[in-house]
């Protein structure tokens, strides 16, 4: 998980001056991070987060919009818990603060997508509910096949509003639920690189950009290498099958066969792995690779002519089940090498 937690560390060191889009991020870092609790029937607005940096950058952001004096928490690394985690907290007059950040709506209720100003807000503030967002609960995972950006939502309504959000950016991401959590994904790798721009992420976009680059050159000069071994093998394994086939041609033919003919017959039965390019060029005088199937094709058809006329095996009938399965892909029946 390096890549997210270099995303992360960028994130939170990030300089937003817009007031809206810091009102938005702390908003989602809360909602996503963790939320509300009631504590001896007083409101309490927490959020759990796995950076010291995202930690502080909350607690700053809550002290300077919102006036209040969030207490942080560290909760060390043990057997149920994988890293050390940082608990941002506001105890007193948490009711206020879940008002102020659209946690609570006008009668108190909890809101459970994000808040209304973030939904009705500019682009900038949907850009800043996705850092909040992945600073809270996002990962990234090593460009691959498997490549995906991905937030653990509270629930699904916050998840469909984050879903929302990316589309206001031009990005398309899917709500679903995984081992019982629901999270918003985004597969595809253009998108998340164009997301990772969006929300600030533009020194990690590079390095993922890099590392997926290096992963594609590396995929298609594996898928390339194992594509001309395949067809080394199909073509060698042909080139047995029409020997084979050739063998039995002038078997059925003996003296029949004209001598040009022959000839090549004879270069097909004597380099039986060879190309039909390289055959030609052991002609004397060489010939051209066309030149040389033409040949062994009328040869075959010679030779099936004349087994259907004796009513005996054909030159297929020199083809054993291997050679017949390879010829089947690489040379059609009539038309070997």
């Amino acid at each position: 998980m390096a890549m997210t937690a270099a995303v992360k560390d960028e994130l939170s060191r990030l300089a937003v001056t817009k007031t809206c889009c810091r009102r938005a991020e702390v908003s989602a870092l809360l909602r996503f991070g963790g939320g509300l609790h009631i504590v001896n029937g007083r409101v309490v607005v927490e959020a759990e987060l796995d950076t010291g940096n995202a930690a502080r950058r909350l607690r700053r952001e809550i002290h300077e919009l919102y006036g209040h004096q969030p207490e942080v928490h560290v909760l060390s690394q043990g057997n149920l818990r994988k890293g050390t985690r940082y608990v941002v907290r506001v105890a007193a007059d948490g009711d206020s603060l879940a008002r102020q950040t659209g946690l609570l709506d006008p009668r108190g209720r909890p809101v459970r997508g994000l808040p209304p100003q973030v939904v009705s807000g500019g682009v900038c503030d949907a850009e800043a509910a996705w850092r909040g967002a992945f600073l809270a609960h996002g990962s990234l995972t090593e460009p691959g096949r498997s490549s995906a950006l991905e937030i653990t939502c509270p629930g699904m309504e916050a998840a469909m509003a984050l879903v929302g959000a990316a589309r206001r950016l031009g990005v398309a991401a899917k709500a679903r639920e995984v081992r019982g959590a629901d999270r918003v994904v985004v597969r595809d790798g253009d998108a998340i690189g164009a997301l990772l721009t969006r929300i600030g992420a533009h020194s990690s976009v590079l390095q993922w950009e890099e590392r997926r680059m290096r992963r594609e050159v590396r995929a298609t000069a594996n898928r390339l290498a194992n594509f001309d071994d395949a067809n080394l093998r199909r073509s060698v394994k042909a080139a047995v099958t029409a020997s084979a086939r050739v063998n039995r041609a002038l078997e059925l033919l003996g003296d029949e066969v004209p001598d040009h003919l022959i000839t090549a017959g004879r270069l097909r039965v004597q380099h039986e792995q060879a190309s039909l390019e390289e055959l030609g060029q052991l002609a004397d005088p060489p010939m051209t690779k066309d030149a040389v199937a033409g040949r062994i094709r009328r040869l075959l058809a010679m030779a099936d002519k004349k087994a259907k006329d004796l009513r005996v095996p054909d030159t297929s009938a020199a083809v054993t089940e291997d050679m017949e399965e390879e010829e089947l892909v690489e040379v059609p029946a009539g038309r070997a090498h």
